[in-house]
């Protein structure tokens, strides 16, 4: 043998042992020991045969442990094992019983086993903040928090087509001083946010019916229905000369469904291919071991009226939504019931035919098992789409996004903050840095990529968007959103690497810092706008971002957060206690410095009257932030 092929044995040799005694997987009569909120899959292996193992067969455990008694539903992963990941919610003894709706398959039912949990120590926890437990409204239901109570603040970034092989997985370490460019690889990309303070990526979990074939971006079929309304592969045309669809497999070629014997161009939705979501898998644990809680959502609304006219909707869909709740409901996320980003009448459902779908899907199946919120990335507000509470029960949390991108974005924010009983808010999709907007730009103004106004945008954005009541955080996007990539020209998006290093991702690090300033009092923050006079500079636009001032104040009147766009003028400030002394703190939302402390004093009636913006100028030639806070 030759030494090459013997050195390729030994290397095959252990990386099979690792695997072995590496797995997570718990067999029938196991016990291992793990982490509280720590993702373990228990396998169950079918002992018949099914002409539809995704369809066919629907398995569980009833799990239980301290404080926990809940029926976790399983996934099939190919062949015929079926997979049931869970996550113990507190340290102590956990038991296991399989059941399935095959009841004469032993091999899915009565199977057992007991597992016991112990908890993070506050080292690791540091190293780690999904060890604090998945995250869930705060007890006032306006922000969010880890499962121990310690503060989340989502610091979120758009990556829709990271689940493909636009960004794929390479297993190997990044660089700590890598910087994007062409070839980047998923850790790459972790790796540099996380270094610029990111905590979350949005991405959309598949495409089923989009290629790059011989078809245009957007088409129907013979029948009318509309199959896609895609992202273009820039520069590759379809056989009527328009741009093909963008190709959104996974690096190996796999595509989510098969496609159906029945209707050229349409994904066969009741039939799943496992190794799509396999490549998944590893993208997901990856985010989990780095500290990101990702915003994972179903799939783009475009594929929706084949679904609806060619398979029974409402059962298929549900099935998919609870597929994907079982692979990655043990992971600490946010989960997107659908991507509707813009509700056309040719492209989409209704917001109405999606919750009637995802109201089906409670019922039969239950929230999410961990307590994760539930929420839609949404064209303009989930409450204008869905309504609150019991009108869509399945909604857990609210959203805003795509449009408007301007002031009107902070009185949907403020709508949303005021509803009973409350729920936590996030914009996002707000303004994407690069981007030619194509509807609702703010002002109508279309500045250069990566220019001065175009970063203003996406700043005043973010801090518009939390004091308008979106307490939950924020979620940065560029022109990138669809990651065009290596062997791709440019088009209307950039390329990924290019878009990676616009300056405004370095601005959500310091609205965190902003925000969370002084620990997890900004959750307690109440609207307090009204007491900006004037808040809005005579003559700044409505559909604009300059001129308006927003503030968020506590109840106790003891502390306030502040932000003053471009051409803001000096306020009066209301709200505060009568004749109290307060200092004033400007803060740089560019680079992210705080300034010398200022006295204050509020009047017998709780006015403070300020007296000029740190540039000297009334109105301001820029934006900045403050914290007005009581003295002790």
């Amino acid at each position: 043998m030759k030494s090459g092929n013997s050195t390729h044995w030994i290397g095959w040799f252990f990386s099979i042992i690792f695997m072995v005694f590496s797995s997570g997987a718990l067999n029938a009569g196991e016990s291992d020991d793990i982490h509280t909120w720590e993702m373990k899959e228990i396998e169950l292996k079918a002992e018949n045969s099914y002409a539809n193992f995704y369809t066919d067969v629907t398995c569980w455990v009833e799990l239980k442990g301290p404080g926990f008694s809940k029926r976790v539903y399983g996934f099939w992963d190919g062949d015929n094992v079926y997979k049931v990941r869970v996550a113990a919610t507190a340290p102590g003894k956990w038991e296991w019983v399989s059941g399935s709706n095959q009841p004469d398959d032993k091999g899915l039912n009565n199977q057992s086993g007991t597992f016991t949990t112990v908890e993070w120590t506050e080292e690791e926890k540091a190293a780690n903040p999904n060890r604090h437990g998945f995250i869930r409204p705060t007890p006032n239901g306006h922000a969010l928090q880890h499962a121990d109570g310690t503060p989340f603040f989502m610091i979120g970034d758009t990556w829709l087509a990271a689940t493909t092989w636009r960004l794929p997985y390479r297993n190997a370490p990044a660089n700590p001083d890598y910087l994007p460019g062409p070839g980047i690889g998923f850790e790459d990309a972790v790796a540099y946010r996380k270094g610029q303070g990111f905590n979350s990526v949005s991405m959309i979990a598949s495409y089923p019916n989009w290629e790059s074939d011989c078809n245009p971006s957007t088409y129907a079929d013979s029948n009318g229905i509309y199959l896609r309304n895609a992202w273009e592969k820039f520069d590759y045309l379809a056989a009527d000369g328009n741009m093909t669809a963008k190709n959104m497999r996974d690096e190996y070629g796999n595509r989510p469904f098969k496609m159906s014997d029945k209707h050229p161009g349409v994904a066969d939705f009741d039939r799943i291919i496992p190794a799509y979501f396999q490549s998944l898998d590893k993208k997901m644990q990856h985010l989990s071991d780095e500290g990101f809680t990702p915003l994972i959502e179903t799939v783009r609304r475009d594929m929706c009226p084949s679904w609806k006219a060619y398979f029974d909707f409402n059962e298929s869909y549900a099935r998919y939504v609870q597929y994907l709740i079982s692979r990655y409901g043990a992971f600490n996320i946010l989960f997107s019931g659908i991507h509707l980003d813009w509700i056309p009448k040719e492209y989409s459902l209704t917001a109405d035919e999606f919750n009637e779908a995802l109201t089906y899907h409670l019922n039969k199946y239950g929230p999410l098992p961990f307590g994760q919120p539930h929420t839609v990335l949404i064209n303009n507000s989930t409450y204008r789409q869905f309504g609150h509470d019991q009108d869509c029960p399945w909604l857990t949390m609210h959203s805003v996004g795509n449009k408007p991108r301007d002031h009107r974005v902070s009185d949907s924010l403020e709508i949303l903050f005021r509803l009973d009983p409350p729920y936590p808010a996030i914009n996002f999709e707000p303004y994407y840095t690069g981007w030619h907007h194509e509807i609702n730009p703010p002002s109508r103004e279309h500045p250069p990529a990566n220019s001065e106004r175009d970063l203003y945008f996406s700043r005043s954005q973010m801090y518009c968007s939390v004091l308008s009541g979106g307490l939950s955080g924020h979620v940065h996007g560029t022109s990138a959103y669809d990651f065009t990539t290596t062997g791709e020209p440019d088009g209307m998006r950039h390329h990924i690497w290019d878009a990676l290093r616009f300056e405004s991702a370095n601005y959500m690090r310091h609205l965190k810092s902003f925000i969370m300033s002084e620990g997890a009092r900004f959750q307690d923050l109440q609207l307090g706008s009204q007491n900006i006079n004037p808040q809005r500079a005579p003559g700044s636009p409505l559909m604009g971002m300059d001129g308006w001032s927003f503030m968020m104040q506590t109840p106790e009147k003891d502390l306030a957060f502040l932000y003053f766009e471009n051409l803001a003028v000096l306020p009066e400030l209301s709200g505060f206690k009568e004749n109290a002394a307060y200092t004033l703190q400007w803060y740089d939302p560019i680079t992210g410095a705080w300034l010398e402390k200022i006295a204050l004093k509020a009047d017998k009636e709780g006015k403070i009257k300020l007296t000029s913006f740190p540039d000297g100028q009334n109105p301001a030639k820029r934006d900045w932030a403050a914290k007005i806070k009581q003295e002790d």
